[in-house]
């Protein structure tokens, strides 16, 4: 056998450095295929039977525009008030010992188990205005349930938990060493906090604040009983996909479907390339 023949058999046996990955690549696609891509594809082209003048019409009405105007700006404002509550109780889990501590962080993820309807139901018995917090702040001009505050509320509880869980490990794993150098240096409790601690946790912080408003965006079974779903006020995008089908609009429900789709996928676009940045501007 030639010399040549050797080293091409010798190749062709060689074990792969990624054994399986055809396998793995292959099913991955398949899956994935069948569980995402063909259904946005279906969405993507079902609006296309009104025509272009028809999807426009339907995304441009009062009604329409209303509605997404509600669902991502009260998701955005949920979002960040996540960030904040997020990292706070984050920081309580993660620097303090304290009774209760356990109990308090299986909480946390209570929103997960809890179906979202309840939560709704029990969101709007508190903050109706015969509730225990809705009669104290009804007397200050404040109405949360069937209002847009209501709705904001709801978006806050469901989407807190992503938040915690994305920056609770990263605080865990941060070296305690750095803080402590920057404390000899001379750098004050929030000097160490903003210049040392804050970079390190915020690429997961934007992660966790971005999973916490596509939740929002979405969500419809804690939102529709506390907002009183009235048009124009605080009937949201969700909500108004689900009548368009109910009227068997088919196509109308997919355009609304459509156009959230493409706002979220824009959105979410730009926070993870601002998350990315920020990963390779502190990566050493």
């Amino acid at each position: 056998m030639s010399r040549t023949a050797t080293i091409r058999r010798h190749r062709w046996v060689q074990p792969s450095l990624m054994p399986g990955l055809g396998l793995s690549l292959g099913t991955t696609l398949v899956w994935l295929s069948l569980i995402v891509l063909i259904p946005l594809a279906a969405l993507a082209l079902r609006p296309w039977e009104l025509g272009l003048s028809g999807v426009l019409a339907v995304l441009t009405e009062d009604r329409v525009v209303s509605a997404f105007r509600l669902s991502f700006g009260a998701a955005g404002i949920a979002a960040l008030v996540d960030a904040c509550l997020g990292l706070l109780l984050a920081w309580v889990l993660v620097r303090y010992q304290f009774p209760g501590r356990r109990v308090l962080d299986a909480l946390v993820d209570l929103p997960f188990a809890l179906p979202t309807a309840v939560a709704g139901i029990a969101l709007t018995a508190i903050y109706a205005p015969n509730g225990p917090i809705g009669a104290l702040l009804a007397p200050l001009g404040i109405k949360t349930a069937y209002a847009p505050l209501g709705v904001i509320i709801a978006l806050i509880f469901t989407g807190l938990p992503f938040v915690v869980r994305a920056v609770q490990p990263v605080l865990e794993d941060l070296d305690r060493e750095v803080e402590e150098a920057a404390r000899t240096l001379g750098a004050s409790d929030l000097q160490r906090v903003v210049m040392v601690v804050l970079p390190a946790i915020l690429p997961a912080l934007i992660g966790g604040v971005s999973l916490a408003f596509a939740r929002a965006v979405g969500e419809y079974g804690s939102v529709i009983f506390i907002a009183g779903n009235i048009p124009g006020l605080t009937e949201i995008a969700p909500l108004l996909i689900t009548i368009k089908l109910e009227q068997y609009d088919y196509a109308g429900a997919a355009t609304l479907g459509l156009g959230m789709l493409v706002l979220s996928f824009v959105i979410l676009l730009v926070v993870n390339l601002i998350q990315s940045l920020l990963v390779k501007r502190l990566t050493p």
